[in-house]
C-alpha cells in the first residue's frame, strides 16, 4: 500500500527524477485492476547531470515541489514511490542458470532457485543488480516456455537479462527521496518503465527497439519474442541539442531551449524557408533575427549524430536484423517535429512516436511522451502487486527481518 488516507485506498506513486524535470504521478487502482491517475506534479530538475545526481540539495528541492503539487491535486499524503534510474553507469548482460526440479513439478521455489543460479555471475564491486528479467524457461531441453509453474520435468533452465547500476548512483537517489520523507518502493530502469507505457505486446513479440530520449541520456531497450534482450544508455540527448543551438545562435541556454521547443525541426526540408525568429542576445546587445531554417540545420545535425550512435549500438548488440516491428521513439526530447522521419531515414526501419497508454484518467497533457516513464512506473508498480513471485520474496524478507530481530533481542 503506497499511501493511506482516512478511508482505505489502493494508491500507487511514480517518481521520475529526470535530468530536466521531476514528475510525480499518483494513481488509484480501481476495482477492475486498472490505474486511474488522480494527481500530477512536475518541477524543473536542477541537481542532475546526464541522469545522475550531482547536487543532493537541489534534487531534494525539486522532488519536494513536485510531490507537494501531486499531493495537493490527489488530496492525499505520499509516503512511498516507485522511482526511475538512468545514466551511463547502467550495464546489462544475458545470463543462464540450471537447477534440478525438486518435486517433479515446477513451483515458485524452483523459479527462485533457477534465477539465483542465473544471477551467480561476477559483477564489479561498485555495481548492484537492479533487475533480473526472465527471457525464457527451458524444461528438459524444451525451450520457449514463458510460465513454467505446474509443468513436469527433471531439469529447469532460465535465460535472464541482468541489469546492473552503480551502487553510489542508486544510493544517492534513495538518499534524495528519503530526505523528502518518502520511502522507495523499488528502483526501476527508466527505459524498462517507459516500455510498459508505450509498447504493445505484439510489438514486443515481433521485435522492437525502444529509444527514450530524455534531457541528459538516451536510453535503449530491445525486445524480441516478448522479452527484453538488450539495454544500453547513450550519454547524449536533448540537452546537447539545446547547447548546440545556444552556441550556433549565440543565445543563453534557456532561450535556446525555448527556440528548440517552439520553432525547432529535425528535418531542414520541413522548415519554412521564409520564416524568421527573434534571437535574444546576452548582455546589453540588441536581439537579432535568424531564420527557422538555420535553427533546423543545427537541430537536424545533432539528432542525426545521436541516431547514428543508436544504430551503432543496435548493430553491436547483434539484434539489428531481429527488430521486425522497427523503432518506437519516446521521452521529452522526442517531440521535435520531423524526428520520426529523420529516424526512418537514418535507421532504415519503420519508426513511430510512443505516447503513454494503458491507464485511465490520462488527461490530454499526460498523453505526451514526456510522461512515458512516469506512467510506466505506475504500471510496473501494479504488476508488482499482482506478481506472486514478488509477494513470496516480500514474505521471505519480512520473515528474515523478524528472525534477525528475535536473535538480537532475546
Amino acid at each position: 500500500m503506497a499511501i493511506k488516507k482516512k478511508m482505505e485506498r489502493n494508491l500507487l506513486v511514480a517518481l521520475d527524477i529526470g535530468t530536466s524535470k521531476v514528475v510525480v504521478l499518483v494513481g488509484e487502482v480501481t476495482g477492475d485492476n486498472q490505474i486511474d491517475i488522480i494527481g500530477v506534479g512536475s518541477h524543473p530538475s536542477r541537481g542532475l547531470k546526464k541522469g545522475v545526481v550531482v547536487n543532493i540539495e537541489s534534487t531534494v528541492q525539486s522532488i519536494q515541489r513536485a510531490v507537494e503539487e501531486a499531493e495537493l491535486m490527489a488530496g492525499c499524503e505520499i509516503h512511498s514511490a516507485f522511482t526511475g534510474i538512468a545514466g551511463s553507469h547502467i550495464r546489462s548482460l544475458n545470463s543462464h542458470g540450471i537447477v534440478a526440479i525438486q518435486n517433479s513439478e515446477v513451483d515458485y521455489a524452483d523459479i527462485a532457485r533457477v534465477i539465483d543460479a542465473a544471477k551467480a555471475v561476477a559483477i564489479p564491486a561498485d555495481q548492484k543488480i537492479l533487475h533480473i528479467l526472465p527471457q525464457e524457461f527451458i524444461i528438459d531441453s524444451q525451450g520457449g516456455i514463458k510460465d513454467p509453474i505446474g509443468m513436469s520435468g527433471v531439469r529447469l533452465e532460465a535465460k535472464v537479462h541482468m541489469i546492473t547500476g552503480a551502487v553510489s548512483a542508486a544510493q544517492n537517489i534513495v538518499k534524495c527521496v528519503k530526505r523528502c520523507g518518502l520511502e522507495v518502493s523499488d528502483i526501476i530502469l527508466e527505459q524498462l518503465a517507459s516500455s510498459y507505457a508505450v509498447l504493445t505486446e505484439d510489438e514486443k513479440e515481433l521485435g522492437i527497439c525502444l529509444i527514450d530520449i530524455g534531457g541528459g541520456t538516451t536510453d535503449l531497450a530491445v525486445f524480441i519474442n516478448g522479452a527484453i534482450r538488450h539495454t544500453a544508455v547513450i550519454p547524449i540527448a536533448g540537452d546537447q541539442v539545446t547547447n548546440d543551438v545556444a552556441v550556433a545562435l549565440r543565445t543563453p541556454t534557456q532561450y535556446a531551449e525555448k527556440l528548440k521547443m517552439e520553432h525547432g525541426c529535425a528535418l531542414v526540408k520541413l522548415a519554412d524557408a521564409k520564416a524568421s525568429i527573434e534571437v535574444f542576445s546576452p548582455g546589453d546587445r540588441q536581439g537579432k533575427q535568424s531564420s527557422v531554417r538555420s535553427l533546423a540545420e543545427v537541430v537536424e545535425a545533432r539528432y542525426e549524430e545521436l541516431l547514428k550512435l543508436v544504430a551503432a549500438e543496435l548493430r553491436r548488440s547483434g539484434f539489428e536484423e531481429m527488430v521486425a516491428a522497427g523503432v518506437v521513439i519516446t521521452g521529452g526530447a522526442s517531440q521535435v517535429p520531423g524526428l520520426a522521419q529523420l529516424a526512418e531515414q537514418t535507421l532504415g526501419m519503420p519508426v513511430r512516436l510512443g505516447k503513454p497508454a494503458n491507464v485511465k484518467g490520462l488527461r490530454e497533457e499526460l498523453t505526451s511522451p514526456v510522461y512515458s516513464t512516469a506512467v510506466g512506473l505506475l504500471i510496473y508498480g501494479l504488476q508488482q502487486q499482482d506478481d506472486p513471485q514478488v509477494q513470496l520474496q516480500k514474505k521471505k524478507s519480512l520473515f528474515s527481518k523478524m528472525k534477525q530481530w528475535f536473535q538480537n533481542n532475546l
